[in-house]
C-alpha cells in the first residue's frame, strides 16, 4: 500500500488482493495452470484485470504470489537432535507443501516459465528459499560440530538441492502416495548425503 504523503490515487485494498490470490488457487484446482487466465482470475475475484496488472505483472508472477508467496512452506521444524528425525521432517514439510493441488498445479507452468527467463526464477530463490537454505545450514553444523564452515555451505547446498529435486518430483508425479515410506527412505538417502566422507 503506498501511504506515503502526497502519494496519487487511492490505496490498495487488501481484501481485493486476498479475493485475487484466492481465485487463482481455486482456479488452479479446477482448471489447471492453462486455463488459470487472469481474465478467469479477475472475474472470480470480482476484479477487472487493469486491478490484477496494477499488482502482478504477469499471469506468472501472481500464479507465483498465490503458490510461493510466503518465505518459507510453513515453520520449519525445531532441531530434536536426531539428525535423520529432524531431515524426515523436512521431506514432510517440502512434500505436503508442494502436493497441495494448487501448488502441483501450478509448477509446471512455472517451470516454463523459469526455463525461458531465468531471473524470475532467481527472483523466486530469494524470496522463498534463501531463508531456508540457512535454516537447514545451522541443522547440519548443529549434527555436524566438527566441519569447518566451507564443508557444512557444501554439503547444506547437496542435502537441500536433492531435497528440492525429490519432492518437487515426488510432488508432481506420485503426489501423497506412499507419503510414509517416501519421506523414510528420503529422510535416510539426506542424512548418508549428510554424512558422507569425502
Amino acid at each position: 500500500m503506498n501511504s506515503s504523503p502526497g502519494a496519487v490515487g487511492r490505496p490498495r485494498n487488501p481484501a481485493k488482493d486476498v479475493a485475487v490470490l484466492r481465485a487463482t488457487r481455486d482456479l488452479l484446482v479446477e482448471v489447471g495452470f492453462q486455463g488459470t487466465t487472469v481474465m478467469a482470475i479477475a472475474r472470480r475475484a470480482g476484479v477487472g484485470a487493469p486491478t490484477i496488472y496494477r499488482r502482478w505483472p504477469t499471469k506468472e508472477a501472481l500464479v507465483e504470489d498465490a503458490t510461493f508467496g510466503h518465505p518459507q512452506p510453513a515453520p520449519v521444524p525445531l532441531p530434536t537432535g536426531d539428525l535423520q528425525t529432524d531431515l524426515r521432517a523436512w521431506v514432510e514439510l517440502f512434500l505436503d507443501w508442494l502436493a497441495d493441488p494448487a501448488t502441483r498445479a501450478a509448477l509446471p507452468g512455472l517451470l516454463t516459465a523459469y526455463h525461458r527467463d531465468e531471473q524470475i526464477y532467481e527472483r523466486l530463490v530469494l524470496r522463498s528459499e534463501t531463508d531456508v537454505r540457512s535454516l537447514m545450514a545451522q541443522l547440519l553444523a548443529t549434527a555436524l560440530p566438527n566441519l569447518p564452515q566451507d564443508e557444512i555451505v557444501s554439503r547444506t547446498d547437496t542435502v537441500f538441492d536433492f531435497l528440492v529435486a525429490i519432492t518437487v518430483a515426488r510432488a508432481m508425479t506420485r503426489g501423497l502416495a506412499d507419503r510414509e515410506g517416501f519421506c523414510d527412505r528420503t529422510a535416510r538417502a539426506l542424512r548418508t548425503l549428510a554424512l558422507a566422507r569425502e
